[in-house]
């Protein structure tokens, strides 16, 4: 495990010291939190998520919480409901509202992307 580095105001940590976690929902989805409620006692969750070729992350809302997305690598579709298909690549921001129906599919290149949920999901 990756030892959290503090000091009075702030910490850090080397993302690579964080080892990947099985997702809860999505089989074959990996995520590695590195700010949580429950770690940081703060109201925000930061994870990496990689998704391989072939996997989706398949339908699903958060009903409490904003999840904005930033693919740091990689190839995917993203459906959005009310919004419809996009191309989920690096250079994209997306931000899909507490409550809204979405998935990620089509994975054609492995995909690595920052997520951020508001309030905390973790």
């Amino acid at each position: 495990m990756s030892e959290l580095k503090k000091t009075s105001t702030a910490d850090w940590r080397y993302l690579e010291q964080i080892p990947w976690e099985n997702h809860l929902t999505a089989p074959g989805v990996k995520i590695k939190p590195y700010i949580s409620q429950k770690e940081h006692y703060l109201n925000v969750t930061c994870m990496l998520v990689k998704v391989a070729p072939g996997i989706e992350v398949p339908e699903h809302i958060h009903p409490q919480q904003d999840d904005i997305l930033f693919p740091l690598s990689g190839k995917a579709n993203m459906w959005i409901d009310g919004v419809g298909d996009f191309l989920l690549i690096s250079g994209v921001a997306v931000r899909v509202p507490k409550g809204v129906r979405h998935k990620i599919y089509d994975v054609s290149e492995e995909l690595i992307i920052h997520d951020v949920f508001f309030p905390a999901l973790i």
